[in-house]
């Protein structure tokens, strides 16, 4: 028999020395492919093996392979570290092994989301009779969001498409900004709902609201409009105000992307770049990203109740379901079965934080991005790409060749790691600044290794 306890104390210790090793190893592992299959690509045993001796050789095989993802030193994306309490609740929610599809497959993992719920509807400013779903991530967020979408926009048409399908229905339109996050467009592919029409963008990445609006009259078929809270690139919040006003005018159902922007309206200085957005339809945010949750973890949520539920749930003969919605059945919300109960995770980041804490964090991470656009220009070629509003910076070098090179050294360095990107036809470096143990010692790190990349006796990028 394995002594679990044993196994799990062994395991914990491993966990550990990963979080002790963050700031000495290369935030990119600096393996080659070859070795790393070499280490991990085993024939599999015909007996079964020792789960310690699993547990030792897998640590020992995938270390090298590691990203120091967690570290304050990785800007690459918008990627939080996990807070201690929401890794510990995560483990726990392991341990515990609970279904969260059914009520009745645990009643305190149904019970934590209506309290997560309770709790970022307070802390965003949204309505609080909202309904909410616990997804993988906001792709599967926007997913769910825009499935609750076509219900209703549909219904008001006169459209069952929960009963009959899209065939012959009514055609739905879809305006999202030009630079809006590619997974809606993937969500609205799986949903058949097709290519979406493209309103024009400001230089930021804001949608145009006035362009919005003409596009909006051109057409009077039930509709969609989703709208960004924190570009990807840029970080910049679409004016949601206007947005809301024309979407309201036209009943053009508004769906909100915020993966992280939305949290910036935890924050009484930074609140303002959210004002409307209450005003939606629907919302998603990852908790993976700012709130700085362990993967994988996003909320969506919306202010119709009804449209999400009709567009979600299912029932069958063998299933315990409480007819009365006295209690949550989370499968009504979301569009697994059996699923992880993401909920304790969230429930422990945010109470671990606190209001100020989160407010903190938030403002914390927005300074550094800051202190770091205002030394990044000092270098020589350098330019800010972007008004940093937000988490956000995005920069370039007086040619593409140069932007790449720099880009590649720094990286090669292993001190820190951001990632490269196109904007409007140009190479750029983008910085994300979302890790609750980033402080200005690492941005000083990133702006030195920006220095010693730029120096002529650097050796070339590889």
């Amino acid at each position: 028999m394995t002594d679990t306890r044993a196994l799990l104390r062994r395991t914990a210790d491993l966990a550990a020395d990963f979080l002790d090793s963050l700031e000495e190893r290369p935030v990119f592992p600096q393996v080659s492919l070859d070795e790393l299959r070499s280490g991990l690509h085993l024939p599999l045993q015909d007996e079964p093996l020792d789960p310690a001796v699993v547990v030792e050789q897998l640590a020992e095989a995938a270390d090298p392979g590691l990203v120091a993802m967690p570290s304050g030193r990785y800007f690459g994306f918008v990627i939080g570290g996990g807070l201690p309490a929401a890794l510990a609740a995560d483990w726990l929610t392991s341990a515990w092994d609970q279904n969260a599809g059914l009520y009745v497959g645990g009643p305190s993992a149904s019970v934590i989301e209506e309290v997560v719920r309770d709790w970022v509807c307070d802390l965003l400013g949204l309505p609080p009779s909202s309904s909410i779903g616990l997804v993988t991530g906001t792709q599967m967020g926007s997913v769910t969001a825009l499935a609750a979408a076509r219900y209703r926009v549909l219904e008001r048409a006169g459209w069952d498409v929960t009963r009959d399908g899209l065939a012959g229905g009514p055609r739905v339109r879809v305006l999202v900004g030009e630079k809006r996050h590619v997974t809606v467009d993937r969500a609205l592919r799986l949903l058949g709902l097709g290519a979406p029409e493209l309103v024009d963008a400001d230089a930021q990445g804001r949608m145009d609201a006035s362009a919005l609006r003409a596009a909006l009259q051109l057409d009077d078929a039930p509709t969609i409009v989703c709208a960004q809270a924190g570009e990807v690139n840029t970080g910049a919040f679409d004016p949601l105000d206007e947005i809301a006003d024309a979407a309201a005018e036209h009943q053009a159902w508004l769906h909100v992307d915020g993966a992280f922007g939305m949290w910036a309206a935890a924050s009484r200085r930074l609140r303002g770049l959210t004002r409307g957005v209450e005003r939606a339809d629907s919302w998603i945010t990852d908790a993976h990203k700012w709130l700085n949750v362990p993967y994988d973890s996003a909320l969506v949520l919306s202010r119709d109740p009804e449209a999400h539920r009709a567009a979600m749930t299912v029932t069958a003969s063998y299933l315990i379901q409480d007819d009365t919605q006295l209690v949550r059945d989370q499968v009504d919300w979301v569009p697994e079965f059996s699923r992880r109960a993401r909920g304790f995770a969230v429930y422990a980041a945010l109470r671990s934080l606190g209001r100020q804490g989160l407010a903190e964090l938030v403002e914390r991470t927005c300074d550094c991005a800051r202190r770091f656009a205002d030394g990044i220009v000092e270098l020589p070629g350098a330019e800010l790409l972007n008004e940093v509003v937000l988490n956000q910076v995005l920069f370039a070098f007086e040619s593409d060749e140069q932007t790449d090179v720099v880009l590649a050294r720094v990286q090669d360095s292993g001190d820190v790691w951001m990632s490269g990107t196109t904007w409007d036809g140009r190479r750029a470096i983008r910085i994300s600044v979302s890790n609750w143990q980033t402080t200005e010692e690492e941005i000083e790190l990133a702006l030195q290794a920006f220095r010693t990349a730029l120096q002529p006796a650097h050796a070339p990028a590889r």
